[in-house]
């Protein structure tokens, strides 16, 4: 499947919609103009693509509403050579945005197959990540740690300690936190023992699951 013209100017109209539900850092908006989504996509849902809507992908898995990633990628703030850890990799399209925005992306898929799907898939496309692992994202990626910034992009029952500990003094970690609701949940880490703790509403995602299968 090509990008086109077409294509692009659909992406324009879902930055519109983007901005007037609020989302304003520019770095964030112009990554999502030029990420073609329905690449990540099923092909039987590629014409809904720049629809501000989540879509099914593989393992039961979705590919989250534009909104939302916007909305994550905004609260992390990342700046240039920024080193960023991504739980839950999916169809790669967060992955995709975090890289346009010229960060470090360490990225963890706990379903092996999205992660060897998408492993293969994102190079293809222009995007490469510092590293895609298969595993447990409860438990971070203490090897490379600290970070600036970490991302949940899946529902967590609860706050995984591990992913605090990993953050650097002034990074951020963004977790969407609850069962059947998510609160999205923003810490900032201003000292080796303190965190700023922020939440900023609810959203819904498919759960973080433990364990690799």
């Amino acid at each position: 499947m090509k990008d086109t013209h077409k294509h692009q100017g659909l992406r324009n109209q879902l930055v519109k919609t983007l901005v007037s539900k609020g989302i304003n850092d520019k770095n964030v908006l112009e990554a999502i103009s030029k990420i073609p989504r329905h690449l990540f996509m099923d092909s039987s849902f590629a014409d809904f693509a720049y629809q501000d809507k989540a879509f099914p992908i593989a393992a039961e898995q979705t590919i989250s509403q534009p909104y939302t990633v916007a909305f994550q990628t905004e609260l992390l703030e990342i700046k240039k050579g920024d080193k960023i850890l991504e739980i839950g990799t999916g169809s790669g399209y967060q992955t995709a945005v975090l890289i346009e925005l010229g960060a470090k992306v360490y990225s963890i898929e706990r379903q092996q197959e999205l992660f060897k799907k998408t492993k293969l898939f994102l190079p293809k496309i222009g995007y490469k990540a510092k590293k895609l692992i298969f595993g447990d994202g409860y438990i971070g990626l203490k090897e490379e740690a600290p970070f600036d910034g970490i991302i949940v992009t899946a529902g967590a029952p609860f706050l995984p300690k591990a992913l605090l500990g990993q953050l650097k003094v002034g990074g951020k970690l963004v977790i969407p936190i609850g069962d059947d609701v998510q609160v999205m949940t923003l810490f900032v880490r201003t000292s080796e023992k303190d965190f700023k703790k922020h939440e900023l509403g609810d959203f819904r995602f498919v759960p973080m699951l433990k364990e690799k299968n």
